[in-house]
C-alpha cells in the first residue's frame, strides 16, 4: 500500500469500508413521518461501539448528533458552535450531548474507525481535531496518506491504522449505528439532531440553540 502513490480512488475502491459500507449508502426510501418527535429513552439507547457523551446524566435536556466527519457542516457546527454551547449548557448541567457516527462516505468511515482504535478516552479529542483540520485531509486525493498521516500524530503505527480501517467489527458497530438512525429515526443527512426526542436537521447558530434548548428547560 505505497503511501505516494494511493490516490483517493484506489482508496474507495480498495478499502473495506468502501467495499462493504459503500454498497449500503444508498439509503432506502423512507416515508414522511407525521410527526419529527421520538422516544427520549429510544434515542437515548447507545449503538453497539458506545456513544461519546459530553455532560450529566442528571440534566434535563439530552442532546443527540449524528454527524459524518467529512461533512462540512458538521465541521461548522463542531468548531464554531459547539464551544460555546458547551460551556453555556453541558458544563453547567443543563444538556447532556452525545455524538453518533453517521458516516457519508468511505473516507468519513475510515475516519472513524481509526478514531476507534484510540484509548476511549482520546477518541472526543480526535474527532475535534479532525473537524477542526477537515479541509487537510477530507477531500485528499490521497486519503490513505492523508489519515495515516493524523494517525501517526494520534501515536498509531502505519500498521494500527491498517489494522483498524479493515476492521470488520468497527464497521459493522458503524454501519448499525447509521442503519438504525435512518430507518427508526429519519436519519438521512447531517448534521442531524435529537433534543428529548425532537428531530432539528441541519446547521444552527447559537442563537437558534437558545431556542430550541429553552423548549426542554
Amino acid at each position: 500500500m505505497p503511501e505516494l502513490t494511493y490516490s483517493r480512488r484506489d482508496f474507495l475502491k480498495t478499502t473495506v469500508a468502501a467495499a462493504i459500507v459503500g454498497a449500503t449508502f444508498a439509503l432506502a426510501p423512507r416515508l414522511a413521518l407525521a410527526e419529527e418527535t421520538f422516544d427520549p429513552a429510544e434515542v437515548a439507547k447507545p449503538g453497539p461501539l458506545g456513544d461519546v457523551v459530553y455532560g450529566s446524566e442528571e440534566a434535563p435536556v439530552t442532546m443527540v448528533e449524528y454527524s459524518s466527519l467529512t461533512c462540512g457542516h458538521c465541521a461548522a457546527f463542531k468548531t464554531r458552535v459547539f464551544p460555546e454551547l458547551k460551556e453555556k449548557y453541558i458544563d453547567t448541567g443543563k444538556v447532556r450531548y452525545i455524538m453518533r457516527e453517521f458516516p457519508l462516505d468511505a473516507v468519513a468511515t475510515a475516519g472513524f474507525m481509526m478514531g476507534r482504535a484510540l484509548p476511549e478516552d482520546r477518541y472526543p479529542e480526535y474527532l475535534t481535531f479532525m473537524f477542526e483540520t477537515q479541509k487537510d485531509w477530507a477531500f485528499n486525493e490521497k486519503p490513505y496518506s492523508a489519515l495515516l498521516k493524523i494517525g501517526r500524530q494520534m501515536g498509531l503505527t502505519k500498521e494500527a491504522v491498517d489494522a483498524a480501517i479493515t476492521n470488520q467489527t468497527l464497521l459493522e458497530g458503524l454501519t448499525q449505528t447509521r442503519d438504525r438512525a435512518h430507518e427508526e429515526f429519519g436519519v438521512s443527512g447531517t448534521p442531524s439532531f435529537f433534543v428529548n426526542g425532537e428531530k432539528v436537521v441541519g446547521y444552527r447558530e447559537l442563537s437558534e440553540w437558545d431556542e430550541i434548548l429553552g423548549k426542554h428547560l
